[in-house]
This record gives C-alpha cells, structure tokens and sequence, in this order.
C-alpha cells in the first residue's frame, strides 16, 4: 500500500481526521498523543461525520468533510453512527463508493497468545475485500407476493468483470509487496454461478500471470469459514467479495482477540481511508474505558501507506510489548482505563 512519491517528503502530511461518534474521541485523542511521542510527519485536519453532527446539520457527511477529503486525499477515522429512520445510508459506505475505495485491506494478527487457545495463537492473515460492488451496491425492492403488496423483498447485487479483475490483482500485487507467499480466493460459484462465478473465473485468469511468483487456491465461503476455526495457520492473503468479506474479516478478528484490535484501511486509486473497524459503542462514550488499539494501529497502516514504515514498525512494536505485559483495557481482560493504556505505549515509545 505505498503512496505517491510526494508523500515521501519530510514535510508534514495533511490527513482529515475524523473523530466519530461515541467512543470515537476518545480514542481519537489518544491516538493523536501516541502519533505525537512517535512525530510522525501528520498535520491534522479535523473535521466532522456521523450520527452527532447530523443532529447539528442535518447532514452525516458535511461537505466541509468531503472538501478535506478531496483536498488530502488521505485520512484517518473514528466509528461513525449512521442515523437511524433518517433515510441516510451507510456513511461508509457512501465513502467508499463516492471516492472508488475499492479495496478494503484487513489484516489480522494475534497479538496476545493464550495457552488454551493454542491453534489461534500464530494467525498473521490479511483479508482483502472487494469494497463498492457486490450486494452492498444492491437495489433493493419490494413486490407483491400472496396478496401483500410488499410481500416480497427483491435484491439485486452486482459484479462487474473489470472490478474483479481490479481487486484480485490489488491481492496478488500486495502479496508481493509484503513477501506474503500465498492467495486464496474465496467464493461461493457453485451456488451464485454469475454473481460469484464470474468473480472465480476472473480470479483464476489473473492467479495464472503470478504463477511462480504466489501461491494460488481458492474455497467455496462456508468451507472457508469452518477452515478457519479449525487451521487458520493454512491462510495467508484471503481475497473475496464484498459481503463475504465483511464477514469472515469480522470471524477472522474474533479469532486473533475481537473488533477491539481490528485496524482497517480503504484503499483506492487516489485516496485511502484508514478506520477502526469496531463500532462507536455510545454506552462506553465519555468513560475511559475504550480500547484504543485499533485505531492506532489503523494509523500505522497510515504511517506504511505514506512510506514511514520505520515508524510504523515502532508503533506495532510498542503495541505488541503493552498488550503482552500490560496494562490492557478491560475489553481485552485487564482493567486500564484509556488513558493509562495510552501512555503505557507512549512510555515505550519514548523510554
């Protein structure tokens, strides 16, 4: 995931941050204070999204936000609330199909090995999800059906060959960047034939031009998913659609620890977004009590992304050494508050 060359400069980077809803800035501040005991090369643009500037504006997305966006092209983000029985649909997912953030990258990696959990203690898997077609592109419709006008619900997702094609290669291109040896294409052909068999098809045009380079093979999604719980050591890069993807990255989180850990980027020809990829969890908001870890690795997928991965390195390393020895916040099994979790990483960054 590099970035243009003119993000290689020391110069400071602008990135729009956004601070989210619920717990978001929370943690949002506390990344901030690990990205400054790091100095990384960021220069801050906040603005706003979600469910609490919609009560303000009476818009999710305010256009002084996509007019920072389309200005960094490179952002970091908080949880977002979507607004209930407003209209508005998924802010992320506007994003990502507003500015073609086609590739959602999801690396999942155990960071606290226990004992009895011994199968789950080496996954090191990134999960590569197509992002903008599929069935969360779907239009949705009612028909009538046994006399109730809206007695059926109809929806129609999509797959375009150029999109597969597109996010297959961005798996295959990445494995290389990464030294990763190994993609398995997931899928569910045998039932969808189109949808999905044209997905598999694709796939196993481009698997043909990395032979010898990666590894290739493929599975149908729920043999995947069983795979997974019972061998995860047998995964490497995993490239899939979009609901199956959203899927199995949240299965393969909960195997490495839970959503608390679980840092995410979206990846486009012009424009990234890193996130957390967990919920804005409004009944933790304003007590101290949020896992910060996800955001702030998200950020050191940032930090890879703008070519700092030195410093990126640094901050995974810190990560690792607070998760293992502590202290750790409650979600993980401890009883840190945010800020002491915080500067716990920041001690180890600065000692």
């Amino acid at each position: 995931m590099a970035h243009s060359p003119s993000f290689m400069a020391t110069a400071p980077i602008p990135v729009t941050l956004i601070a989210g809803d619920g717990i978001g800035p929370e943690i949002t501040q506390a990344t901030k204070a690990v990205l400054s005991a790091l100095k990384a090369p960021f220069a801050w643009d906040e603005q706003h999204a979600g469910a609490e500037i919609c009560e303000k504006t009476g818009t999710p997305l305010p256009e002084e936000t996509l007019k920072s966006l389309e200005t960094t092209r490179l952002a970091l983000k908080a949880p977002l609330a979507t607004p209930s029985g407003t209209g508005f649909r998924s802010i992320n997912v506007t994003l990502r199909q507003k500015f073609d953030l086609y590739a959602n990258i999801r690396p999942a990696r155990t960071l606290i090995p226990q004992a009895d959990l011994a199968r789950y203690n080496d996954i090191d898997i990134v999960l590569i999800r197509e992002n903008i077609e599929g069935y969360y592109a779907a239009r949705e419709y009612y028909l009538p059906h046994g006399g109730d006008p809206q007695g059926m619900a109809l929806s129609a997702g999509y797959t375009t060959r150029e999109e597969c094609r597109r996010i297959v290669t961005h798996a295959f291109e990445y494995a290389l960047a990464h030294g990763r040896k190994k993609v398995t294409l997931v899928h569910k052909a045998n039932i969808l034939k189109y949808l999905s068999g044209l997905f598999l098809e694709v796939g196993q045009d481009v698997a043909a031009s990395y032979a010898g380079r990666v590894a290739y093979d493929e599975r149908i999604v729920d043999a995947c998913a069983m795979q997974l719980c019972l061998n995860p050591s047998q995964f490497d890069v995993i490239v899939t659609t979009n609901l199956f993807g959203d899927i199995l990255s949240d299965q393969i989180s909960g195997l490495t620890g839970g959503l608390g850990l679980a840092p995410g980027a979206n990846i486009g020809e012009n424009m990234a977004i890193f996130e957390a990829v967990h919920g804005s969890a409004p009944n933790l908001a304003g007590q101290n009590k949020a896992n910060p870890t996800a955001l702030i690795l998200a950020s050191a997928l940032m930090l890879d992304h703008v070519g700092q991965t030195a410093l990126a390195t640094r901050l995974r390393t810190a990560i690792q050494e607070t998760l293992l020895s502590g202290p750790r916040t409650a979600d993980i099994g401890g009883t840190a508050t945010t800020e002491e979790f915080t500067q716990a990483v920041i001690s180890r960054l600065t000692s």
